[in-house]
């Protein structure tokens, strides 16, 4: 990820801001946002054992309001959607799941994309809108017009995003109906309400903040996320949302954003599947600190910046991996001695996404047995007789077999850890690659067992 960035802001663990714009509609959003239960689902769920510190809130960020509701979606007696406005001429980009059964409010994020600008983000839970036909795009539709007719923007301008059950119709009318009171709640604060409104079997809301510089102006870059599981992304994450107060266009903003989401959305895997509606969305304000113009994804005064965007991504998506259904364990599979760092990727997520791994990882059983099968079956170059595992700092296995030194009592200390790091070299190339998963449990099963009664 390279250096930290200078004055960066330590991912969850921001605090509250002492002072607040707008204190009256401030107020009103934090008493709305205390009164709505911590509650990731119409069951509860217990938080899980890997759960990082939450904050109280992020940073106010210049250019952007929150506010959250209850439209009553699917869930009663919790806030089920948020809004954010968006300072005029904000500038977005975004990547998008690449699954062929794309929910309608990804297809009309795509389109909104290619204007560059956002004045608005809304956002429910409860129901996904996927696999809805032309009565999704309609509701999508609806919902933007609504949006837009509220802040005075064009529809396309406005973004959707829409996570929970597929293949239920989306009852829009619920979410019109509390959006202007919702949009005039808007405040600097809200950022965990906002996280917390689009938890499904999440069992914590996921946020983060880092600053960096930009020629010597101090720029900040929040964000909130949601996911726990159907987490195999393919170009970014569940739902994630970030902002900053940076002066940066939408062509520049791009590259950086497909870039960070490699090396942090898609490295993780919970049950290597893939949603339909995985959305990742970068706005950028421009209300902060002045800084000189940029126009290149490459300019060198973006080092920084790309540093502290590449720390947000990374411990949202790590948070994600922490709260994947059923997890007790997080583990880190390493893969070096590849062909490339792309066929290192491919055997790195055939180990993390394997059952057999993740069972024998939960039962803190070393089984590099299942590990070998794992690279194996990857379909990338591996030298059988080179083969090297390690759990943690104990080499289990080296030149393709047993290590003589391996040591069952001290492995198996190892293995009741709550976080497992697994090395694997394939010996014969110098393509590495790191990704992230989590053990695999009977919690799984019981939470998608019943996900929809």
């Amino acid at each position: 990820m390279g250096a930290k960035p200078k004055d960066s802001v330590v991912p969850l663990r921001a605090k509250s801001a002492a002072k607040r714009d707008k204190p009256a509609r401030a107020k009103a959003s934090k008493k709305a946002e205390k009164a709505a239960p911590a509650a990731a689902s119409a069951k509860d769920h217990p938080i899980s054992p890997l759960a990082p510190k939450i904050p109280d809130d992020l940073p106010p960020l210049a250019g952007v309001r929150f506010a959250s509701g209850s439209a009553g979606v699917k869930y009663r007696d919790r806030t089920d959607v948020f809004v954010a406005v968006l300072a005029p001429e904000t500038q977005v980009a975004g990547v998008f799941t690449q699954s062929k059964t794309a929910s309608a409010p990804v297809l009309w994020c795509r389109e909104a994309l290619k204007g560059g600008e956002a004045r608005a983000l809304v956002v429910n839970s409860g129901n996904s809108n996927a696999f809805t036909g032309a009565a999704g795009v309609e509701s999508v539709r609806k919902v933007a017009e609504a949006a837009a007719g509220i802040v005075g923007a064009p529809a396309g301008r406005v973004f959707l995003a829409s996570t929970g059950v597929i293949g239920e119709p989306l009852p829009h009318g619920k979410i019109i109906k509390v959006l202007e009171e919702t949009f005039s709640r808007a405040a600097a604060t809200g950022w965990l309400g906002a996280a917390r409104a689009i938890m499904t079997t999440d069992t914590f809301p996921k946020l983060a903040s880092a600053t960096a510089r930009i020629e010597g102006a101090k720029v900040t870059i929040n964000g909130i996320a949601k996911g726990s599981g159907m987490i195999a992304p393919d170009m970014a994450t569940m739902l994630s949302f970030l902002f900053t107060d940076a002066a940066l266009p939408a062509d520049v903003l791009q590259p950086l954003l497909a870039e960070a989401a490699d090396d942090s959305f898609n490295a993780i895997t919970v049950d290597s599947d893939t949603s339909t509606s995985d959305t990742l969305l970068l706005f950028a304000t421009g209300r902060g600190a002045k800084h000189p113009a940029i126009t290149k994804a490459n300019d060198k005064r973006l080092r920084e910046f790309k540093a502290a965007l590449n720390e947000v991504t990374r411990s949202l998506a790590l948070q994600v991996v922490r709260d994947g259904e059923g997890a007790r364990k997080l583990i880190t599979v390493t893969v070096t001695g590849a062909e490339d760092d792309a066929a290192a990727k491919r055997i790195a997520l055939s180990i993390a996404n394997s059952p057999l791994v993740k069972t024998a990882i939960a039962g803190e059983d070393a089984n590099w047995g299942r590990i070998v099968m794992a690279v194996g079956k990857a379909g990338e170059a591996a030298d059988r007789d080179k083969l090297a595992i390690s759990f943690g700092s104990h080499r289990v296995a080296h030149e393709g077999r047993r290590d003589p030194k391996y040591s069952e009592e001290k492995v198996s200390a190892y293995m009741k850890k709550a976080e497992i790091a697994i090395t694997v070299d394939v010996g014969v190339g110098k393509g590495e690659a790191r990704v992230w998963t989590c053990d695999l449990t009977e919690g799984y099963i019981r939470i998608n067992a019943d996900y929809r009664s």
